[in-house]
């Protein structure tokens, strides 16, 4: 099955918590704390692999999770970091953010590797915070979440050139002619309803790609017949080839044709519509008389296209058609991309610790906070040691929490809940 769209769910590694511990050897009764630092959590990296071709294992599982960091401990050691992901997507795949819809990467190269959720810090042992006046820290401080997000996969393919026209033009029996490639071909429409690739060895050229999309018609910007599915597939292409029905074999105007689709492509992406583009007349082997396409021919030209006249089943036209090809691709070279990709800093994924980033709310005389910092900061703290809870009042004061508690109207005795613990509120 192709499947080149998938929705994907990322959850990077925790990092470790700190450790809390103090040496113990035996003639030094009274050591110092030697807690090590938390191991950093995994992130989550993308590469693109010749040895894919399609998203479908996404389909099937949509959640990933990278390895969280381990704990510091005892001895100044610091614990392990986490596991790196690695998933791997077809060359061509785009990554997107779904609540921003803002594109993140674009794989195009085998090897290519881009990071794309960001592992948690691992939080400070307790060895960290001894000073002159506090020797002995019974707190460490808790890991830093991993990044969590929902990324769209999209896959376009890498092709040089891309055959576009309405269904049944005669793109796959052109492809199959020119290529090694075995797309289905019948004499109905929508035969083709995955994009077909295939390498065009020409005389003693460089080889280039060539893409059969899934016949385009009216609407398809939108969604109607394959359009909205395929359309993304000759977003990369440097060359377009329109193919037309010039005998007019299922009694539509070639001509009309020719402006529906280019005016899909403008509706798609106007940058789409710009790419260089070349006509081609096909299936002239059922006319009667070659010089019926002349006045078609002249109409495309004054269009300012070139346009070429062939047939698919018979070859003729096609070393014309393939020479002006191979030409046009070396006077194009690198084309612009036609969507704009804002790549995000490669920094660690570190939530600012004394960034406002809670809620309140109120029940008669409890006041339920929430926010992410919290399950970081009670982790970090040891409610039986006062050192330990004044730097707990400290960090709630430093981030606002009392202040937004007494705009409230708290009074003393009323109840405070934070994550699972609960205490009386006095000023």
């Amino acid at each position: 099955m192709f499947v080149d769209k998938a929705e994907i769910i990322l959850k990077a590694g925790n990092g470790g918590h700190g450790g809390m511990s103090f040496r113990r050897e035996k003639y030094v009764p009274n050591g110092g704390p030697d807690g090590g630092n938390g191991g950093h959590g995994g992130n989550i990296v993308f590469m693109a692999d010749n040895g894919f071709r399609t998203l479908m294992e996404f389909k099937y599982k949509r959640k990933h999770k990278a390895e969280n960091g381990e704990n510091g401990t005892g001895g100044r050691s610091t614990g392990k970091t986490g596991e790196d992901l690695i998933i791997k997507v077809p060359v061509g795949t785009i990554v997107k953010d779904k609540d921003t819809g803002r594109i993140i990467c674009d794989l195009s190269e085998h090897g290519q590797k881009y990071r794309v959720a960001e592992g948690g810090r691992g939080g400070r042992g307790n060895m960290n915070f001894a000073t002159a006046t506090r020797q002995a820290p019974r707190f460490a401080q808790g890991g830093v979440k991993g990044q969590e997000r929902t990324v769209i996969l999209e896959l376009k393919l890498l092709a040089d050139v891309g055959l576009i026209g309405f269904p049944n033009v005669g793109k796959s029996t052109l492809l199959s002619v020119i290529t090694k490639a075995k797309p289905k071909i019948a004499n109905y429409h929508f035969t083709t309803i995955v994009p077909n690739l295939g390498v065009v060895e020409w005389r003693n050229f460089d080889p280039f790609v060539i893409a059969d999309i899934p016949g385009l018609i009216e609407g398809a910007h939108e969604g109607t017949g394959l359009g909205d599915q395929f359309l993304r597939h000759v977003e990369r292409t440097k060359l377009l080839i329109h193919l037309l029905d010039a005998a007019g074999s299922e009694g539509r105007d070639p001509l009309e044709d020719f402006k529906a689709i280019n005016l899909e492509l403008e509706k798609y992406n106007e940058k789409l519509a710009q790419r260089v583009q070349i006509v081609a007349l096909n299936k002239v082997d059922l006319l009667a008389d070659a010089d019926e396409t002349a006045e078609l021919k002249a109409e495309l030209e004054k269009l300012g296209y070139e346009v070429f006249v062939i047939s698919a089943v018979t070859g003729q036209g096609l070393n014309e058609l393939l020479s002006r090809t191979i030409t046009l691709l070396d006077e194009i070279g690198e084309v612009e991309p036609i969507f704009d990709i804002e790549p995000e800093t490669e920094s660690v994924y570190t939530p600012d610790f004394m960034e406002k980033q809670f809620t309140v709310e109120k029940r008669d005389h409890l006041y339920i906070v929430k926010g992410d910092f919290l399950e970081r900061l009670i982790t970090s703290v040891n409610f039986e040691d006062l050192d330990s809870v004044g730097f707990f009042q400290r960090v709630l004061k430093d981030k606002g929490v009392f202040a937004e508690l007494e705009k409230m109207g708290i009074q003393d005795e009323d109840v405070v809940q934070l994550e699972d613990i609960e205490f009386e509120y006095f000023k």
